[in-house]
């Protein structure tokens, strides 16, 4: 496991910068990895060990990388010694709005969000413990360290974020919601600002949405060929239900996108329901909730069925209301894209029979089931031959294996020192065939509907997530971790 490094005092960054040398990361054993370049003078090699006092090893980056790197890592430094000694000056007792707008706290903020879209990360937590506050990106899913504040200015950098987010910095002792725009050069970003009271103060995670970016294909996915196939056939149906099943931010909504990207929009009428709407997309009628108007999935619904749609995509079929109204769409000649929270593609079926959908209504309607989960791509830059541990190999095959050769990351500048860069989806389709109607309609058990869909082909998201270890696109534990049984 690597952490990011602080930089003492004593190494500058034209320092650095001159002898194209940067500390990245520090490992377990005390070893410090620093990053060097074709132009990189090697003297200055044992100066920096030196300075840090560590044992070094080196690590080869391009030039573009280990600027970038000296720009984070002497950014990390200075915002430290900068909001320290503002700390210094001002005191507890200074007013929160002021200090709130102080350079120093603007310049971490600004910086703290700046860091957080270059690394791809989907989300920002600061959370607040007894010695300060402590930050964690949230990479391809999973969080790591970032860089931190100076202990004293935890209610400074929270009461930055909720001024930007036009929330009530005064209010400390309840939960708010809010919402903050930034331009990032060419970029735009939405950030979503949820704050929380805790026991050492606010808590704060702010979610970030690219309104630059672009909704991906179905091709683009990592779906299987077979499955890719069969999916494509499916997002051309003219009427009936397409569910998306998975836990909170296993990509349902991505792949929402992708499917309606494949119907002909200049030519049909398609109408979305999203909480919150992440990607606009030109030729498609989107609709947001906005509960405090009365605007939920339900009431939405009802009146976008007034609109004469051709094609519906409900961002989530979270209560019995709303699973009414779609089953109705469906019977009544509209294709209906939603997305369930569930463990595997059969499970959604008993999930509709508990939202209070007949048995005979969704053997009716329901079209098929995509599950999915996301793996991280192994780092194309560190990637390395290993041998899993065969009990993993048996743990997702249930086939005994030894000796088989894979990859992984074993951590560079690229990926941060996680050994992954990007994600890529692991999947299992359950289409609805006759058997599975008639097993539906008697309110058959989830196992016996597992049983039938395997029976019928289903491919398991554990056997896929194999395919993708053994192609070498992700680890076997990072499939373990994700598709736990």
């Amino acid at each position: 496991m690597n952490s990011p490094i602080l930089l003492p005092e004593t190494v500058s960054c034209d320092y650095l910068l001159h002898h194209r040398v940067c500390p990245a990361r520090a490992r377990d054993d005390g070893t410090v990895i620093v990053a060097v370049t074709k132009t990189t003078v090697h003297d200055a090699l044992e100066e920096l060990a030196a300075a840090l006092g560590a044992a070094i090893v080196t690590e080869d980056v391009s030039e573009a990388e280990l600027e970038q790197l000296i720009e984070r890592v002497t950014g990390m430094r200075d915002r430290r010694l900068e909001l320290a000694a503002a700390s210094d000056d001002r005191g507890y007792s200074t007013d929160a709005r002021e200090l709130a707008t102080q350079p120093p706290v603007v310049r971490y903020v600004n910086m703290l969000v700046r860091d957080a879209h270059d690394a791809g990360a989907s989300d920002i937590h600061l959370e607040a413990t007894q010695d300060g506050l402590a930050v964690r990106f949230r990479l391809d899913g999973v969080l790591c360290p970032a860089p931190e504040p100076a202990s004293q200015l935890q209610h400074a950098v929270v009461s930055r974020i909720k001024l930007l987010a036009d929330l009530d910095i005064s209010e400390r002792r309840r939960p708010q919601d809010g919402r903050i725009r930034v331009r990032l050069e060419t970029r735009e970003l939405d950030l979503r600002v949820s704050t929380v009271p805790t026991i050492h103060g606010e808590s704060v995670v702010l979610r970030l949405l690219d309104r630059g970016g672009r909704p991906v294909s179905l091709a683009e996915l990592g779906l299987s060929p077979a499955m890719l196939t069969s999916f494509e056939r499916l997002t051309q149906r003219s009427h009936g239900m397409v569910l998306v099943s998975g836990p909170t931010g296993s990509g349902k909504t991505t792949t929402l996108y992708a499917a309606i990207q494949a119907r002909a929009r200049s030519a049909e009428k398609i109408i979305t329901v999203e909480d919150p709407i992440e990607y606009q997309l030109p030729g498609i009628t989107q609709v947001p909730v906005h509960r405090q108007t009365g605007v939920t999935f339900a009431t939405a619904l009802r009146a976008i069925l007034r609109q004469d749609p051709d094609v519906l995509m409900i961002g989530e079929m979270r209560d019995e209301e709303t699973a009414e109204i779609a089953v109705q769409a469906a019977m009544t000649g509209h294709l209906v894209f939603t997305t369930v929270h569930t463990n595997d593609a059969p499970g959604a079926v008993p999930r509709l029979l508990d939202l209070g959908v007949p048995p005979y209504l969704v053997g009716a309607t329901l079209e098929a089931v995509l599950a999915q989960r996301l793996v991280r791509r192994v780092c194309p830059n560190c990637r390395v031959e290993y041998e899993p541990h065969p009990q993993s190999i048996a743990a997702l095959t249930g086939l005994p294996s030894g000796g088989a050769r894979l990859t992984r990351g074993i951590g560079c500048t690229a990926c941060r020192g996680t050994g992954y860069r990007g994600r890529v989806g692991i999947f299992e389709l359950a289409c609805v065939t006759e058997s599975l109607k008639d097993a539906i309609a008697r309110n058959a058990s989830r196992a016996e509907l597992r049983d039938i869909a395997v029976a019928d082909g289903l491919v398991s998201l554990r056997v896929d997530g194999w395919s993708k270890a053994a192609a070498g696109i992700t680890t076997v534990e990072e499939v373990l971790r994700v598709a736990q049984d």
